[in-house]
């Protein structure tokens, strides 16, 4: 199996990464304050290397995220959405950097219970959940593939904003989040989509190889960039735990760069603050088919920090530095790393 090979190709270096990490005294005292495993404050210690940031980061993820939504302007005006909402009795807040983004002050009642919400003017998603897909730029007329598409957040972004005239592929192995898939594209007004209950891995059979202009791997994750939504993911994993995810992730990514037409974009993304997730994917990525892809400037303005390029004594390729990050505590977002990746050839 291709996570096998490439588990024997990096087994050194995941000894470093994985499976021996010593947290130091004070990373073992913030841990037991806040409630985390002590090895993800080391790590965060790793990445950002001063313990006054590291409690920032802390604090923030005790902050619940707000409620935030993606305005459907394929069906309404984001104005004609926030007047009829604001009338309801929702107090809401345009996002600057967002094209498509309402924060949600305050509701009279359920966001996904309101007349708005049943007949499809928008979506509730999370802020930093809405930027890949504005970063890979999708067009009409562009065959697009989606690699874990459900629920349907970005499969639905893509189609609103070529205005349902992609051809998209909606690919995701979970019956239950695919059924959600389904009933969100329908609910929102998008029929140009190919649903696929599928491991994604299987792609290159299914839709044939070096054919999508565009790829989105918006990839399954440790979720340590929703501790602010999910609490319990200070505790729910181990470091093998995170190693598994790591691979799955490495897998995915070769799969997408395999799908890509030769000059295709591929963004990838982890709703993650670990770099095992984000910057290691890419960097392995850049060792075993640098020959083939290149790392694009990521940038989005008013938000994110640029990619970790050394951690835990390891220097990653110096492109990774391209990427994006999105900090909790210095974004007032989840955690996010995005990156968008050309294939060359």
């Amino acid at each position: 199996m291709l996570i096998d090979r490439l588990r024997g190709m990096f087994k050194e270096e995941d000894e470093k990464l994985f499976l021996n990490i010593k947290p130091s005294e004070l990373a073992l005292k913030l841990a037991e304050k806040y409630g985390y495993k002590p090895y993800i404050v080391e790590r965060m210690y790793n990445v950002l290397g001063s313990t006054e940031e590291v409690v920032d980061l802390l604090e923030w993820n005790e902050v619940p995220m707000p409620e935030t939504v993606r305005c459907n302007d394929y069906l309404i005006s984001c104005a004609r959405l926030y007047q009829s909402l604001s009338q309801k009795g929702f107090k809401l807040s345009i996002i600057p950097w967002l094209p498509h983004g309402i924060e949600v002050i305050e509701a009279p009642f359920s966001v996904g219970a309101s007349h708005e919400y049943l007949k499809g003017y928008y979506y509730i998603q999370d802020p930093g959940s809405m930027l890949p897909v504005y970063i890979m730029e999708p067009r009409e007329g562009e065959l697009i593939v989606d690699m874990a598409a459900a629920p349907g957040g970005k499969a639905t972004q893509i189609l609103q904003l070529t205005r349902d005239r992609a051809l998209l592929v909606a690919s995701d192995i979970s019956r239950r989040r695919m059924k959600a898939l389904r009933s969100h594209m329908q609910r929102m007004g998008f029929k140009s989509y190919i649903a696929l209950r599928t491991d994604s891995r299987k792609l290159p059979r299914l839709v044939g190889t070096g054919v999508a202009d565009k790829v989105l791997l918006d990839a399954p994750s440790s979720g340590e960039g929703i501790i602010r939504k999910d609490p319990n993911r200070k505790v729910s994993r181990d470091p093998q735990d995170l190693m598994e995810v790591h691979y799955l992730q490495l897998s995915l990514l070769l799969t997408a760069l395999e799908i890509a037409s030769p000059e295709g974009i591929i963004v990838y993304a982890a709703c993650s603050t670990s770099p095992e997730e984000g910057e290691l994917v890419v960097d392995r990525l850049l060792r075993l088919k640098g020959d083939t892809v290149e790392v694009e400037t990521t940038f989005w303005e008013g938000i994110g920090s640029k990619g970790v390029t050394e951690y835990m004594g390891i220097n990653f390729d110096s492109s990774v530095s391209r990427c994006l990050r999105l900090w909790p505590h210095r974004d007032g977002t989840e955690g996010f790393f995005i990156c968008r990746l050309r294939k060359v050839k």
